[in-house]
């Protein structure tokens, strides 16, 4: 027997991973090589800063916890600020990603 092919699956997936890799480059090119002055214009008042602040070493505020928390973020991966940059702006997409096919998974399944 021959086994069907999940297109709505598939879809969901290569949107995903498209839409990832459009935020992840836009933000990289914004961001990679420049200073921190740089780095911060680009994430002021964006949902980055706010991860990054979270992220931040306590007892710090404004652009002080978005470069501390940022910079945190980056070291994971062996980078720094403009890395957390990045990071920070891809995670949320496959993040949601995941739990739309994760939801569409357990929908399809229940109609077989």
């Amino acid at each position: 027997m021959e086994k069907k092919k999940d297109q709505t699956g598939t879809a969901i997936l290569g949107t995903g991973a498209a839409a990832a890799t459009v935020a992840g480059g836009a933000t990289a090119n914004a961001v990679v090589g420049g200073s921190a002055a740089t780095i911060m214009s680009t994430v002021a008042g964006t949902p980055i800063a706010t991860m990054g602040s979270a992220a931040g070493a306590s007892g710090l505020a404004g652009g002080a916890a978005i470069s501390s928390g940022l910079s945190t973020i980056g070291s994971v991966i062996g980078g720094g600020m403009a890395a957390g940059a990045v990071i920070t702006t891809v995670v949320p997409v496959v993040a949601l990603t995941g739990l739309v096919y994760g939801a569409y998974k357990l929908f399809s399944s229940r109609d077989k």
